[in-house]
């Protein structure tokens, strides 16, 4: 992480760009840079493009982190009314608008985050002072990259969202992913369900969505300990692990972040249940020396201990149950790399004859 660059949020950008529309309309003509002071105390003042009068850019600059709006143009434009009154926002080209609730805003309003709308304001009231204005904010090619975020997931239609809390991007920070993860469980849990299955990627959902469930899912990535805790504490009653080896066996582990940089063990992990189950030393010797634990799964049924796998689900619904503290009941399935079931815990087993029953029953 060291001497890696900083950047700076699309919501800092904003925030300079309605400011130089307000000294603009002020001073009768653009300024070339617009200073303002961000919530983490930097000072800020990119240089300032003119689109048309009033409507005021900056190319984003978001240092060495690999966001998706990296070099974007961001623009905004302020309307200032003669009479006092509130800010107000509107989403321009490229900003969605959202449509789902569970968000930190309602249906409806324009996807710029509480933050970025205080850093606006802030800079806006500089200017104009108690007066109404209305704030519009764009980003050049938005709504097409927008397509390569969670913001469709998360019910955010028609362009990216404004974001940033501290107006400084950390290079390869954990926070941005971390809220996406944490912005979804609650849209899921606003939308009503009570029952959720976490996974680790798109391959994974993609692999539980065939099971029959029909409960809805979340990607987690590595986070684990932090997704039980966000959707335990949002009031979940079930959840569901649901992976491939490689990752749910470092859970039947204990390991809450799942990372390779983080943690591991997953050889020595399937290794122990093996033993308990009473394999032969050729096979435990077999796996240690194995490179994925994919490569694992044929030699194991091949010898008669594919019932490990099923342990190692109730392994993991175990780390899990206590990870929730009794807030929600936790299961596991595990599944390989052709999303054919590996095992289950006895909870998922119990879970999906309901689902399959209810189903029957709505059909019926």
């Amino acid at each position: 992480m060291s001497g890696l660059r900083t950047g700076f949020t699309t919501g800092a950008c904003a925030a300079a760009c309605a400011l130089a529309s307000c000294l603009w309309q002020r001073d009768g003509e653009c300024p070339e840079r617009a200073e303002i002071v961000l919530p983490a105390g930097e000072r800020y003042a990119p240089e300032i493009r003119a689109l048309s009068p009033f409507r005021c850019a900056v190319i984003k600059d978001a240092g060495d982190d690999p966001d998706v709006t990296d070099g974007c143009e961001v623009w905004a434009e302020a309307e200032i009314r003669e009479e006092d009154g509130e800010i107000t926002f509107e989403a321009g080209e490229g900003v969605g608008v959202i449509t789902l609730p569970g968000l930190k805003l309602p249906p409806g309003e324009a996807a710029i985050n509480p933050a970025p709308r205080r850093m606006i304001a802030d800079a806006v009231r500089s200017v104009t002072g108690g007066r109404a204005v209305r704030i519009t904010v764009g980003i050049t090619g938005g709504r097409e990259l927008a397509l390569r975020t969670f913001n469709p997931r998360l019910g955010v239609e028609g362009g990216l969202s404004v974001l940033g809390t501290t107006g400084i991007v950390r290079p390869m920070s954990e926070e941005a992913l971390k809220e996406s993860i944490r912005l979804e469980l609650s849209v899921k849990r606003a939308q009503g369900a009570e029952d959720l299955a976490l996974v680790f990627g798109s391959q994974g959902e993609a692999a539980f969505t065939g099971l029959g469930f029909g409960w809805p899912c979340v990607q987690m990535s590595n986070y684990v300990g932090f997704a039980l805790d966000e959707a335990a504490g949002l009031g979940f009653r079930r959840i569901l692990l649901c992976g491939q080896p490689g990752k749910l066996v470092k859970v039947a582990g204990g390991s809450m972040q799942t990372h390779s940089a983080v943690s591991d063990g997953r050889r020595e992990t399937l290794c122990a249940h093996l033993a308990l189950l009473g394999a032969p030393r050729p096979l435990l010797e077999g796996v240690m020396e194995g490179v994925t634990l994919e490569g694992a799964v044929r030699p194991i049924a091949s010898a008669g201990y594919a019932r490990v796998w099923e342990a190692l689900c109730g392994a993991a619904a175990g780390y899990a149950a206590a990870r929730a503290r009794g807030a929600a009941k936790t299961g596991a399935v595990m599944q390989s790399a052709s999303g054919a079931v590996l095992g289950m815990s006895k909870e998922a087993k119990e879970w999906l004859l309901d689902s399959a029953a209810e189903g029957e029953g709505r059909d019926g």
